[in-house]
């Protein structure tokens, strides 16, 4: 009896050290919403701050670009390509929804596409406008937050 015992409160401390609670535990549909709530965020800030600031901002320092079939490194290089580009511009602005995303089973990347509408306004002031759909790689960094590692 006394084995019985001690066996059942043996097993009563290993289950109670060994359970993590579900409020500590993060799942795939958390991060999901995470990417989400940064996807968003990051549109936001373009839409606000200007397409240059959004991107410096939430690209992680190792990012990658394809740009006009050419590929941007690095985050100093993102940050240098805007010197002279039309998306500093006020008649430039670009908006984004993500119509899906995806997470790793480990957490620590994960995706989003869905449709882009880019608008420029000539001198003219007519409004031109390409639209398209974006796929963006979304990695999670030391800190906690997801910055994009490829765009």
């Amino acid at each position: 009896m006394k084995n019985v015992a001690l066996f059942c409160f043996l097993m009563g401390i290993a289950g109670f050290f060994g359970c993590e609670s579900s409020s500590q535990k993060s799942t795939p549909e958390q991060w999901k919403q995470e990417i989400l709530h940064t996807e968003r965020d990051f549109a936001a800030m373009a839409a606000s701050e200007g397409i240059p600031a959004a991107f410096v901002a939430y690209a992680a320092d190792d990012a990658v670009l394809l740009r006009n079939n050419r590929l941007i490194i690095g985050k100093e290089n993102l940050q240098n390509s805007f010197a002279n580009s039309p998306a500093k511009s006020p008649n430039v602005t670009l908006a984004w929804t993500p119509d899906f995303v995806d997470v790793s089973a480990s957490g620590d990347l994960g995706y989003t596409y869905g449709k882009y509408i880019y608008t420029l306004i000539d001198s003219a002031g007519v409004a031109k406008r390409d639209t398209g759909v974006f796929h963006t790689v979304w990695k999670k960094q030391a800190d906690g937050t997801w910055r994009f590692v490829w765009d």
